[in-house]
């Protein structure tokens, strides 16, 4: 059953079209990232899901059932938001219940529901505290608790984690991934960080200028990039692409960079000759050689534990090679560029559609 659809939703503010057209349909259970830069979008498409912003044209359904006109509160969603917004004064368990209160449950009920979120968010031993003698990661649990005590039939996420440090926000990741394994829960999650993304998500929509750019799983986003934005927003360290030209040569299609001729994937689609192209290949598809593949030159070495992040210039502009362990290379050093040709990623270098 589809728990939340968007058909062909726009949102304009006077002038400025913020959305156009974005239609997405999601299953029950489903937990999808809007992905994408500072002014995108996401965070529109995720207010007028809940209901904090209206609809221009088109129609929002949950479980079948239009609800452009309905308030929050009867769409039966929770949000948790960038801030947190906890009540200061309140302890964590009158802030995780109030809702409930408001609602006039009865406290013998308010308090088991309490007491089972913060059990199941490790908040037990915090029910007493203010939120200021809590911690960022501990803040942000109480609001999840208090979306969750709810028992939506719909979470959003408005980029939750954005205020906590490095640490803190992988271990939220985790803690949001499990708890939705848990529960089930359809969700959507805002987020700017693609890492955040590609870990917590069952698909992604990348957004790009009110738009969805491509819907697809974490590894359908990664490795089948379906425009060139996609490909270079999504990646770490990003995918480099150096202009080209379509040739043929002895009967097959090679794309010509400079001097340079890459065999095309075999999974290319059919490519007239001299039509223009970017190309490149994820930097683990780079491989330093001794001899094989295109001169290069090392700019710079960036070790990052596991890996080591090689920038090389070459003739069709920048390279980056991502090489297991520590590599010890100083900048200047000559070189050699292996790509993967099988991994080849080719753009169209009008349209950004990819070919390959």
């Amino acid at each position: 059953m589809t728990a939340i659809e968007l058909k062909n939703v726009s949102k304009t503010f006077g002038s400025y079209t913020a959305c156009r057209d974005v239609s997405l349909a999601i299953p029950e259970g489903e937990f999808v990232t809007l992905l994408g830069a500072s002014g995108c979008g996401k965070t529109t498409t995720l207010n007028m899901v809940a209901g904090l912003e209206d609809v221009s044209s088109g129609d929002i359904l949950m479980g079948g059932r239009r609800v452009n006109d309905l308030s929050p509160v009867q769409r039966d969603v929770a949000m948790v938001f960038q801030n947190y917004a906890l009540y200061p004064h309140m302890s964590v368990a009158r802030n995780i219940g109030f809702t409930l209160k408001m609602r006039g449950m009865d406290a013998s009920e308010v308090r088991r529901r309490v007491e089972k979120v913060a059990a199941s968010l490790e908040l037990s031993s915090m029910l007493d505290r203010l939120p200021s003698q809590l911690s960022g990661g501990q803040q942000q649990r109480v609001a999840i608790g208090r979306a969750l005590v709810r028992e939506p039939k719909i979470f959003l996420f408005d980029e939750p984690f954005s205020n906590l440090d490095a640490s803190l926000r992988m271990r939220m990741r985790a803690e949001v991934k499990e708890l939705h394994q848990r529960l089930g829960v359809t969700s959507i999650f805002v987020t700017h960080d693609q890492e955040e993304a590609m870990s917590i998500s069952d698909r992604i929509a990348v957004m790009n200028q009110g738009r969805i750019e491509q819907l697809g799983t974490p590894e359908e986003i990664y490795s089948r990039p379906a425009t060139r934005y996609v490909a270079t927003f999504i990646g770490s360290p990003r995918i480099e692409l150096a202009p080209g030209i379509i040739e043929q040569s002895h009967g097959t299609a090679v794309c010509k960079v400079g001097s340079t001729a890459i065999p095309l994937p075999a999974q290319t689609k059919p490519v007239e000759a001299g039509r223009q192209v970017e190309v490149g290949a994820r930097p683990e598809y780079v491989k330093l050689s001794d001899g094989k593949g295109v001169p290069a030159r090392v700019r710079l070495v960036q070790p990052v534990g596991p890996t080591t992040h090689v920038t090389l210039d070459w003739e069709g502009g920048t390279l980056v090679s991502s090489v297991p362990g520590f590599v010890r290379l100083a900048p200047g050093t000559a070189t050699y560029a292996e790509i993967d040709p099988s991994h080849l990623l080719v753009f169209d270098r009008a349209s950004g559609e990819r070919l390959s």
